[in-house]
């Protein structure tokens, strides 16, 4: 039973959601203050948080809501957190989504939208703490959490096995959805440090003015909205391991002070002349080419080589396609089986979208499946775009979804930050139906 936080200083709200949620099977905490709060997930096991932007009667900024998020972010980073506001907070809550938010809904809300959202997001933070638990367990049998069959993915375990003892900065190359964060958690999990604080940053979902103060911690004050003191994430992952998502969005002066840390341990948060002095093994990911982004100015060379002390690269699943079927049989877990026409379909498509597109067509064509047997039938939306470009498949699966970007990315198999790009790219008009 999923446990749910809610954070209100209205005590009619917090009652009529505890009724809510209570009815539908959810284990309710509440909270009527930012200390209260603080103090529940601290303490306790809670799966997801819906929070209020105010917690006094006169309040109307949502300046309060805005320092319990990066509190409790601090605490847990994984944490889901659903905003509530009304309209005049409205610009907060976006800034919030941003910075790694959850979702927010408007008072007064919709029960039913507010029940589908809360168990969407139950339901990835147990699958989360699943993955976690595997991972825990896999790391002190020596096993390996990934699935694979190829050789090319065999001598990639090999060669990631030997990095983790080596207790080295890893730079992890490849294409969206090849599973980059999976090989991060590899290596954090057979290294020293497996039992130490491991903290993931998606650098692409942070606004570049945010960036510094995520990483590296902010004084009160320091900058607008600063509301409270601010860890950021180097300290949070200090003896441990920090996985940075996405590194080739860090902006010039954000490298600079990564640099410093990565020669030194040493930084400063932002607003504080202060020297925080941390121990930590930086893991890095990105699908952008870095050397060209050196030669281009836009990222220093030094910390290039200072991120690649290791280089790992994940291939598409197009070119290892004995890796497909092993894949396809852990997505559709027990009580179904491929048909060979099945198999024969999914070994033919060339997987744009890489493992990321697999597990998502592997979820939908459990959904068609008929007495646990998936047979071609199931996958057929996936495959007959096959032949279309990426640019008609990206518009078809916008439109599809209404607009709703996050839709479109999960279908496509791309992240969000990769689908802007695409849009852009190919100056697709994207019109949101409300």
């Amino acid at each position: 039973m999923s446990r749910i936080l809610i954070v209100d200083d209205n005590p009619d709200i917090l009652d009529a959601l505890d009724l809510l949620l209570s009815l539908h099977n959810y284990q309710v905490v509440t909270a009527s203050n930012k200390r209260d709060a603080t103090l529940v997930v601290s303490r306790q096991s809670i799966d997801l948080v819906i929070q209020d932007m105010n917690f006094a009667y006169s309040a109307t900024s949502g300046d309060e809501g805005v320092s319990l998020f990066y509190e409790l972010r601090a605490l847990k980073p994984q944490l889901p957190i659903i905003l509530i506001t009304a309209w005049s907070q409205l610009e907060n809550a976006v800034e919030l989504i941003k910075s790694g938010a959850a979702d927010y809904l408007q008072k007064p809300w919709d029960d039913r939208k507010l029940l589908d959202t809360v168990a969407e997001h139950c339901r990835k933070s147990a699958d989360s703490a699943s993955v976690q638990e595997n991972v825990s367990k896999q790391a002190d049998s020596g096993q390996s959490t990934l699935i694979y069959k190829s050789d090319a993915m065999a001598n990639l375990i090999d060669n990631a096995n030997k990095v983790a003892s080596a207790d080295v900065n890893v730079l992890i190359t490849g294409a969206n959805g090849t599973g980059k964060e999976k090989l991060a958690d590899h290596i954090h999990a057979q290294s020293a440090r497996q039992y130490a604080p491991f903290v993931k940053v998606n650098m692409g979902a942070l606004p570049q003015d945010l960036m510094e103060a995520e990483l590296f911690g902010a004084e009160k004050g320091a900058y607008t909205g600063a509301n409270e003191q601010r860890q950021g994430r180097f300290e949070a992952a200090d003896g441990g391991t920090l996985f940075l998502d996405e590194i080739g969005n860090l902006t010039l002066a954000g490298q600079m002070k990564l640099l410093r840390v990565l020669q030194t341990g040493e930084f400063e948060k932002l607003g504080s002349s202060k020297t925080l002095r941390v121990d930590v093994r930086v893991i890095s990911a990105t699908n952008a080419d870095l050397k060209l982004a050196v030669n281009n100015g836009t990222f220093r060379e030094d910390l290039y080589y200072r991120l690649n002390v290791i280089e790992l690269h994940l291939t598409p699943l197009k070119q290892r396609k004995e890796d497909i079927l092993p894949l396809a049989k852990h997505f559709i877990g027990e009580g179904f089986e491929l048909s060979e026409k099945a198999k024969s379909h999914i070994l033919s498509y060339h997987w744009p979208g890489n493992v990321r597109e697999l597990q998502n067509a592997c979820e939908r064509a459990k959904i068609f499946a008929e007495n646990g047997c998936i047979d071609d039938s199931c996958f057929t939306s996936d495959f007959n775009q096959a032949s279309q470009s990426e640019q008609e498949r990206i518009a078809l699966a916008i439109e599809k979804h209404n607009g709703v970007i996050k839709h479109a990315a999960e279908e496509l198999g791309l992240s969000r930050q990769a689908l802007y790009r695409r849009i852009e790219k190919y100056q697709i008009q994207v019109t949101k139906d409300d």
